[in-house]
């Protein structure tokens, strides 16, 4: 297979591998934040994600002998995040009972036309409410801390695609490398994770979701 690797990665990988202290500090403080959102994705706490990062930091060191050089290191390094998370994840889980991954309609069916309607089947009953504040206000405040919160109750597989796709604009193919999922399922992954954010958001802002 033909390699992907930059001509960057490749002298940072020599760099890494000949012991540059330097190196290895310029490229924790670049990816550890993204990896830290990666981890989240899976981890039950700020602590356990932050143990994700610092495991695969030495897998990193340890295999780089190992890497092929198919991808970009970034990719190659956050795919080991997901993995490690994944795993500490599958622990937890025998230990924690959750509940499991709803895989329901993203958006109510009651909003849409029924099926035998005579002009818009299936079209907006109900359509969605425009937001009645200004982008940037989308950003601040309680608005962004209620983004904040219905990103954090996705359920894993969407948070992780949300996180790379939306808060980190990667390409769909370098998530889908890193997350080891098909095109086609990462899209349905992200598709439901932007409508659940949305639905939160909207019921904030329509007053549906206030106490």
């Amino acid at each position: 297979m033909t390699s992907t690797l930059g001509a960057n990665d490749a002298v940072l990988i020599d760099a890494l591998k000949s012991g540059d202290e330097r190196a290895f500090g310029e490229l924790v403080d670049r990816w550890s934040s993204v990896m830290l959102r990666v981890a989240l994705a899976h981890a039950r706490s700020h602590a356990i994600a932050e143990e994700v990062v610092q495991e695969a930091w030495l897998t990193v060191l340890r295999s780089l002998d190992r890497f092929e050089r198919r991808s970009t290191l970034r990719t190659w390094v956050l795919g080991i995040v997901v993995n490690i998370a994944r795993a500490r994840f599958r622990a937890e889980r025998r230990l924690v009972p959750l509940q499991p991954e709803d895989d329901g309609p993203t958006v109510e069916p009651s909003r849409f036309l029924p099926a035998d309607h005579p002009r818009w089947p299936h079209h907006w009953a109900i359509e969605p409410v425009p937001w009645r504040t200004p982008e940037e206000d989308l950003l601040a405040g309680e608005t962004r801390k209620i983004i904040d919160q219905a990103i954090a109750e996705l359920p894993p597989a969407q948070r992780e695609v949300l996180v790379l796709r939306d808060l980190e604009g990667m390409a769909a193919d370098e998530a889908c490398n890193i997350l080891g999922v098909t095109s086609t399922h990462q899209r349905v992954l992200l598709h439901r994770a932007r409508a659940r954010v949305r639905n939160a958001l909207e019921r904030y802002l329509t007053g549906k979701g206030a106490a």
